[in-house]
Parts: C-alpha cells; structure tokens; sequence
C-alpha cells in the first residue's frame, strides 16, 4: 500500500490549495482516507476524512473551509484548503488503514504567509 500527497506550497492567508492523495496497493473504493497534519512544535492532529462512501467528517478547527472529497475511479483523494490562515501552515499527510495497519503518505508540506 502505497500512498503519495502532493500539491503543498506557499500561499498567501486568505489563499486556496488542493492538495491530493494518489493511493495504489489497496482496492480504493473499500477504504478511508483521512488527512492529518503537523505544525512545527506541536503533535500532529486530525483535519478531515473521508468514507468510500463519500461520508465526510472535520476537526472542528477546519469545518467550513477545507473540504475533503475523493475520485474512486482515479483512485485519488483531495483536500481542498480555502480562506487559508497562518494557524494552518503544517505538514499535512493522508492516511489510510488497511487491515489493522495505518499507512500514510510521506507528506505535503502547506505554508501560509500573513
């Protein structure tokens, strides 16, 4: 199982990004996937996720401005990021659990500048 986040960069509070998880070694529609990041100094947290079902859930930190959505055929999900504020520069990775073992991409890093 192989995951692979992208589209982290610079951007200025206020900004948008998307960023994508590219997924393979799993039968995608079955499966979650959740995004998480990690600030600089702190623990990493939970952001969002999303079922195979298209069931979405959020950190309340989050709700109403980042959205998380998935494309099963191209076996992708994404992390839309709006109104972007400095408190959500961080690492942000996605993750997934297949049997009972986590699995999660190396990490995209998201920096947003005031």
């Amino acid at each position: 199982v192989q995951l692979q986040a992208s589209g982290g960069g610079l951007v200025q509070a206020g900004g948008s990004l998307r960023l994508s998880c590219a997924v393979s070694g799993i039968t995608f529609v079955n499966y979650d996937v959740a995004w998480h990041r990690q600030a600089p100094g702190k623990q990493r947290e939970f952001v969002a996720r999303i079922s195979g079902a298209f069931a979405e859930n959020y950190a309340d930190s989050v709700k109403g401005r980042l959205i998380v959505s998935r494309a099963n055929a191209k076996n992708t999900a994404y992390l839309q990021m709006n109104s972007l504020k400095s408190q959500d520069t961080a690492v942000y990775y996605c993750q997934t659990i297949w049997g009972s073992t986590e699995y999660w991409g190396q990490g995209t890093l998201v920096t947003v500048s005031s």
